[in-house]
């Protein structure tokens, strides 16, 4: 992988922490909602993610907030943004100053 590359996927992480369920005060990356970030050759990024819940009533607003934000990364042309269930979010998932943050540990 090259630097510019790298540079584009922590541009992507630092704006994808900006999202936020708006029930939950953790970011959509720290809660482990983020399940892959693909960038091809031409900078179209692919994100598969996941939502705490399957019936989650804010999950079109989430998606579409993911997308704009990854969109407005220097660089990148486009953004996929695939809503997977599988396999299914636990709160194991999250990183441990989400858990903190929630009172898991």
């Amino acid at each position: 992988m090259d630097n510019e590359f790298l540079q584009t996927e922590e541009k992507i992480v630092s704006m994808l922490k900006t999202v936020y369920d708006p029930e939950i005060p953790v970011n959509v990356y720290d809660l482990g909602l983020i399940y892959k970030i693909d960038i091809d050759d031409d900078k179209h990024v692919t994100i598969d993610m996941t939502l705490t819940a399957p019936g989650c009533p804010v999950a079109d607003f989430i998606v579409e907030d993911v997308r704009m934000r990854v969109e407005s990364v220097e660089g990148v042309k486009s953004v996929d943004v695939n809503l997977v269930f599988e396999p299914p979010w636990d709160k194991d998932m999250m990183t441990e100053e989400a858990k903190l943050e929630l009172g898991f540990l």
